[in-house]
């Protein structure tokens, strides 16, 4: 009964030719359709490696969770999975395709997309990263509920390093193409400095902060967004705080249990923030990197959520719950 009303309403929404769902901000928070919303979400990394049935499949699972946001990479390559943009930036089918249908079908699901970007790998240059906006902004022009994350960890100094001046490079390229589409640029900005000097050079839409991964954050993570809101308040510029991507398991020493996630997830919602990512990813303690997670999502690998451990599955179950109840 669900998938079928679910199915009549994407009917409806694609025959009128218009997004069915729509992000937008209201200062600290994001709105979907005009109503504020925390976005619950969880990481969807090599997504596009999926068929349209599995999307959906995974999708309608992670709905019937709570989940209304997922994190796709439009340049992750990893384990078979082919990037939607090539070394020049250009369209690489079928995967560009692939993109649009998992943003479709969010937006029919009242679902949003972040569709991340990263320095590195292919795209080694400013030129071949602004192409490849471009043209990830060009196909998404339909679609009002995916944003774009244009440099995943921009201040790693690394082959990932972006410059603030070329993440606003990057912004107006977007801009020029779609002036509403939502963007940010994750990095850690762990000072007062940083932050203000993100906010005034990149003048992107909301920060997305990559908090440290050890056992004691989570309890930590209530006053850092709420650190966050007030050095904005007085800067003058209140955006939102989405926590993209939090601690994870099989990262390092510390393997986080059922409750770290929780308490992490508590935090974020009593101090503020606009959104919280149940993070996941392969495990680098095992020279095959099992379990792999959201970052080897090849259709052999079955739906989704059954690629998740015990305690993800735990966590996912009772974000909703959390939420409500926060």
């Amino acid at each position: 009964m669900v998938r079928a009303l679910v199915a009549v309403l994407a009917g409806s929404a694609v025959a009128s030719g218009v997004s069915a769902t729509e992000l937008g901000i209201d200062g600290s928070r994001f709105t979907l359709d005009g109503e504020p919303t925390f976005l619950l979400g969880i990481s969807y990394y090599a997504g596009l490696a999926r068929t349209p049935e599995l999307m959906e499949r995974d999708l309608d699972d992670l709905r019937a969770h709570g989940v209304n946001w997922v994190r796709v990479w439009a340049t992750w390559d990893r384990h078979g999975t082919e990037p939607a943009v090539d070394a020049e930036g250009a369209a690489v089918e079928p995967a560009m395709q692939r993109l649009k249908t998992l943003v479709r079908l969010a937006d029919e699901r009242g679902m949003v997309v972040d569709v991340t970007f990263h320095r590195g790998g292919g795209l080694t240059s400013q030129q071949a990263h602004l192409a490849a906006v471009r043209t990830i902004t060009q196909a998404l022009l339909p679609w009002r509920n995916a944003y774009i994350d244009v440099a995943n960890e921009r201040d790693v100094g690394d082959a990932r390093f972006v410059s603030l001046e070329e993440c606003r490079e990057l912004r107006d390229a977007i801009r020029e193409i779609d002036p509403r589409r939502l963007i940010t640029a994750s990095c850690a900005l762990g000072s007062r400095e940083a932050l203000a000097e993100y906010l005034e050079t990149t003048q992107l839409d909301f920060i997305t902060p990559h908090l440290p991964r050890g056992a004691r954050d989570p309890a930590k993570t209530e006053e850092r967004v709420r650190q966050y809101l007030a050095r904005m308040q007085e800067m003058g510029r209140l955006v939102p705080v989405h926590l993209q991507e939090p601690f994870r398991r099989d990262y390092g020493s510390w393997q986080p249990g059922a409750e770290a996630f929780l308490t992490d997830l508590r935090g974020a919602i009593a101090g503020g923030a606009a959104g919280w990512c149940l993070h996941n990813g392969s495990n680098r303690r095992a020279d095959d990197g099992e379990p792999r997670r959201s970052f080897d999502l090849r259709p052999e690998r079955g739906p989704f959520i059954e690629t998740l451990d015990e305690v993800e599955r735990e966590v996912l179950g009772q974000m909703a719950g959390v939420l409500s109840a926060g």
